[in-house]
């Protein structure tokens, strides 16, 4: 019996090392196809593909985990935070932070320990499917294990497309 064959990431690594079971997806990455088009690549609904969305926070990097099919209310996000001002990072800044590229990142075996985020509704899945650390590669896993692992911040800030 052959071994699996899939990328591995840091955020492979850092699943394996904490002995947490995963299944892989890979599919053809479509530029600016987001999770519709890998909801569709893997024939699932695009709510359980969860996005990795990185955000400056009052100048702090943050990490927010959202349904594919939803959008973050950063005024709510920042309302629930304490903070005055939430936008979205930098491609520059969120790559020095996570070591990903956008369409490619993980919340698992970024370069540096960000807070966590997420959408308290995803935990409500048996499984989600979230990315592994390069464009047309996801996991599925647990999302328990999401919370359990990074110490995610249940937050309830998502609104439909």
């Amino acid at each position: 019996m052959g071994k699996e064959k899939y990328p591995v990431t840091p955020a492979v690594r850092f699943l394996k090392a904490n002995n947490v079971q995963f299944e892989t997806f890979e599919y053809v990455y479509e530029e600016k196809g987001g999770t519709k088009q890998s909801a569709l690549e893997l024939n699932v609904d695009e709510n359980l593909v969860i996005k990795t969305l990185i955000f400056s926070a009052d100048g702090m990097t943050i990490c927010v985990l959202m349904h594919g099919d939803m959008e973050v209310s950063t005024k709510e996000l920042a309302r629930q935070l304490n903070v005055k001002v939430i936008v979205p990072s930098e491609e520059k800044t969120a790559f020095n932070n996570t070591g990903y590229k956008f369409g490619g990142t993980s919340p698992f075996g970024t370069r540096k320990m960000l807070p966590i985020y997420i959408e308290s509704s995803i935990l409500s899945n048996e499984i989600v499917y979230i990315n592994g650390g390069k464009q047309g590669f996801l996991l599925g896993i647990n999302p328990e294990v999401i919370k359990t692992l990074l110490g995610a911040e249940e937050v309830n800030v998502g609104i439909k497309k």
